[in-house]
């Protein structure tokens, strides 16, 4: 991958050919970040059928796993979360899921909170619930 690409193996392996992060000048931009589990790619709280169908999902647990990766993949780039700038949310049922993610946001981002935009989606790559798509600054 080119020079400015971040990729680690903190974080969930992605599932193409793209990096965890990539910097330009002062700002850098994570691909999408889900709730899987680096080096397992369980995803907290799912519960699948035999055929791949969701039976349950938490979405408590996939926000506080999608947090915690993408803590990581500013850490391992040389940023951090407070230095977060902005955020797109992808929510597959904003209806169920919006008022635990929105107070789990407040939780997480108390102090200086970045800029938001949310979603929702029919579905995501992979079989989870939530995925941020974020924008840092770096020094």
């Amino acid at each position: 991958m080119a020079e400015n690409s971040i990729v680690t193996n903190k974080a969930p392996k992605p599932v193409g050919l793209y990096p965890h992060a990539r910097r330009v000048g002062n700002l850098l931009f994570l691909s999408g970040v889900g709730p899987r589990e680096a080096g397992t790619n369980a995803i907290p709280g799912l519960e699948l059928d035999a055929y791949g169908n969701i039976l349950k999902y938490d979405i408590e647990a996939e926000c506080r796993s999608v947090f915690h990766n993408v803590k990581v993949i500013l850490e391992e780039s040389g940023s951090s979360w407070d230095k977060i700038v902005d955020v797109t949310v992808f929510l597959t049922n904003m209806k169920a899921d919006f008022p635990t993610y929105n107070r789990l946001w407040a939780e997480y981002f108390a102090e200086n909170p970045p800029c938001r935009t949310t979603l929702e989606i029919k579905s995501l790559p992979t079989p989870i619930a939530i995925e941020l798509k974020v924008l840092a600054t770096i020094d």
